[in-house]
């Protein structure tokens, strides 16, 4: 029904719309803004920075490393710059794994025992989730979010 490249393209296209929510985010409620306990936007990226590429990598490599969501990231322009730097990793890692793989079994950080697809699959509703949550942000600090629908 779809195939690998389209399922990147998908992943990369919620990535856009997840940069450009960022985007629009000043500087410090960024990074202090929350609602009903939910941890501020900037702690959200960071802990998909410390997911995607490093999930990857483990997929390629199948060397197994605890993650950290505690990335010293700690301004706006750093959280952009890392998302850009992440986004030819995930291509890079994601084309070296093959269909084939895709319904093996891999325990991700040691932790995580599901195929290799229900992983991707997680990683993209995860951020597509995190991304909610700062639309929520934005909207409650009076700030039109990107539409939804553009990913491009």
């Amino acid at each position: 029904m779809i195939t690998k490249s389209e399922l990147l393209q998908h992943w990369l296209g919620h990535r856009k719309l997840t940069r450009k929510t960022l985007e629009r985010f000043p500087e410090k409620e960024l990074f202090e803004f929350s609602i009903g306990g939910m941890r501020p936007f900037a702690a959200l990226i960071k802990e998909l920075l410390s997911i995607d590429v490093p999930g990857l990598k483990e997929m390629v490599t199948r060397e197994t490393a605890p993650f950290s969501h505690d990335l010293p990231l700690h301004t706006k322009a750093e959280l952009l710059a890392k998302w850009d730097e992440d986004t030819p990793k995930i291509e890079e890692y994601f084309n070296q794994i093959s269909e084939d793989q895709f319904h093996e079994t891999i325990k991700l950080f040691g932790q995580y025992e599901f195929t290799i697809l229900s992983h991707l699959l997680y990683f993209i509703d995860n951020e597509i989730h995190h991304r909610g949550q700062g639309f929520v942000y934005l909207r409650a600090l009076g700030i039109e979010p990107p539409f939804f629908w553009d990913r491009y």
